[in-house]
């Protein structure tokens, strides 16, 4: 146990590390911001971002806003008077810069792919110890490079079935490239439901590591390829603890 003990601290170590490396994306100076002129009648501020939020003020043809930030399909923006608010995607197609070029923002394309927010898959496709495994993910970047990433999956074997979760973090090497090698660290726990035939043995839960790495196809709009291998430590209450390979391949959107 002092060695799982051991095991367990090390990876928490490595992931505080990480995270401390890990800082958010610099805000633009003053003045930085782009600068983009209505050219429809009105542009429709939102408290929030989402139309269920309530409009409570507009910007009149030919006026200016700053682009703050984006959030989805959504862009926070700043009228000449500091009124700060939230202009749908779409809305934002009717304006232009200074030189009366269009505004252009990245949806569903190659350099969204490279830097976004938020992203999610599927894996129809796995195996786990020799066991037919599928699972979903979902993870929030904090860099282009960095994400910290929840996994739920369900394996079914000859000798047992079970639920995996997964926390951690991956680190995408070249996220700008069409195809993306990554690494990811992290723990989690496994039931395990062992099957018998005369006594039924009691359902185990266990707390795992795992290290892995896999690779990243952008396709096409928000939609791309993935595939990973993981190496996971199961650590028991025996006095051994268990290696169990796992592989598996899917689809994923960003977001």
């Amino acid at each position: 146990m002092l060695r799982c003990a051991r095991l367990v601290c090390a990876l928490g170590a490595v992931l505080v590390l990480l995270c401390l490396t890990v800082g958010v994306r610099p805000a633009q100076a003053a003045g930085a911001y782009v600068q983009v002129f209505v050219r429809a009648p009105y542009l429709e501020l939102h408290t929030g971002p989402g139309r269920g939020y309530p409009v409570f003020n507009v910007v009149d043809r030919d006026a200016s806003v700053d682009v703050l930030k984006r959030y989805t399909d959504w862009f926070k923006v700043r009228t000449v008077g500091g009124v700060e608010g939230w202009v749908a995607a779409q809305d934002m197609e009717q304006t232009v810069l200074a030189d009366g070029t269009p505004f252009h923002y990245d949806v569903g394309d190659q350099n969204a792919f490279t830097s976004h927010r938020f992203e999610a898959g599927f894996f129809p496709y796995g195996d786990y110890g020799g066991a037919s495994a599928l699972s979903a993910y979902g993870a929030v970047f904090a860099t282009p490079n960095l994400a910290a990433e929840l996994s739920v999956g369900e394996f079914l074997g000859k000798s047992s079935n079970g639920t995996t979760v997964d926390l951690g973090l991956v680190h995408i090497f070249y996220p700008q490239a069409r195809l993306a090698p990554f690494v990811m660290l992290g723990t989690g726990v496994v039931r395990i439901e062992p099957k018998a035939t005369l006594v039924q043995p009691e359902d185990r839960f266990e707390q795992s590591a795992y290290v892995g790495g896999g690779l990243r196809y952008y396709l096409t709009r928000r939609f791309f390829l993935r595939g990973e291998y993981k190496e996971h430590i199961i650590f028991t209450n025996r006095n051994q603890n268990e290696q169990v390979d796992e592989w598996k391949f899917g689809f994923a959107f960003f977001f």
